[in-house]
C-alpha cells in the first residue's frame, strides 16, 4: 500500500511553504520534520545536505511554472489575455501569511546561498524571462500589441516589477497591491 503522498514530497511540500515565509537560511531540518511527525533523519535521508533540498525545491518550483506557463499558452491565444494569466498566476503565490514566490525569497538570499542553488534560481527567471519574451514578440507581430522598447527589456522591465511589487505586497501586508501594481506596470510597458 503506497501513502497517498510521498515523504519526499511532503517534505518539500513542508519545506516550500517555510522558505517561502521565511526565507533558506531560517528553515532548519527540525522545523520541517516537527510538522511531518518524522525524525530529521528522515530528511537527511531523502536530501542529505540542505543543498540537495534547496535544489530540488527549486527544480520542482520550476517545472510547476513550466507547465503553467505551457497552460497559459495553449489556452489563450491573444497576447494581452497571455499577461493577464501571467500576472494572475504570480499573484496565487502572494499569501496573506506573508509566503510569497519561492524564487524570489530565495534571490533575497542569493548571497548566501551555494553556487549550484543560486544558478537554478537564474534558472527560474530566465524561464519567465523568456517566456515574456515570447509573449510581447508574438503580440507585436500579430500588431495586437504596440511595444515601447524592445521584447526581451520589456520582458526583463515586467518581471522585475512583479518581482519588487511581490516584495512591497509583502512588506504592506497588502497582497491587493501586487495586483494594482502588476496591472499599472503593463499598461506603463505597453500601447494595446
Amino acid at each position: 500500500m503506497s501513502e497517498p503522498v510521498d515523504t519526499a514530497q511532503r517534505i518539500l511540500d513542508v519545506a516550500q511553504a517555510l522558505v517561502q515565509l521565511r526565507g533558506f537560511n531560517a528553515v532548519s531540518y527540525t522545523d520541517i520534520s516537527g510538522p511531518l511527525g518524522i525524525r530529521n533523519a528522515s530528511v537527511h535521508y531523502h536530501f542529505p545536505l540542505k543543498t540537495d533540498l534547496g535544489i530540488s525545491l527549486v527544480r520542482r518550483y520550476r517545472r510547476h511554472t513550466e507547465e503553467q506557463l505551457e497552460t497559459i499558452l495553449n489556452a489563450t491565444p491573444s497576447a494581452r489575455q497571455r499577461l493577464n494569466r501571467y500576472l494572475e498566476a504570480y499573484r496565487t503565490v502572494i499569501h496573506p501569511d506573508g509566503r510569497i514566490c519561492l524564487c524570489t525569497v530565495l534571490a533575497g538570499d542569493a548571497p548566501t546561498l551555494p553556487e549550484s542553488m543560486r544558478r537554478e534560481v537564474e534558472e527560474f527567471f530566465k524561464l519567465n524571462q523568456t517566456w515574456l519574451t515570447q509573449v510581447l514578440e508574438h503580440g507585436n507581430a500579430s500588431g495586437e500589441l504596440q511595444l515601447r522598447d524592445t521584447p526581451e527589456l520589456l520582458a526583463e522591465l515586467l518581471l522585475a516589477a512583479l518581482e519588487g511589487a511581490m516584495l512591497l505586497a509583502r512588506t504592506s501586508h497588502a497582497p491587493g497591491r501586487f495586483e494594482a501594481i502588476g496591472q499599472r506596470a503593463i499598461k506603463a510597458m505597453l500601447t494595446f
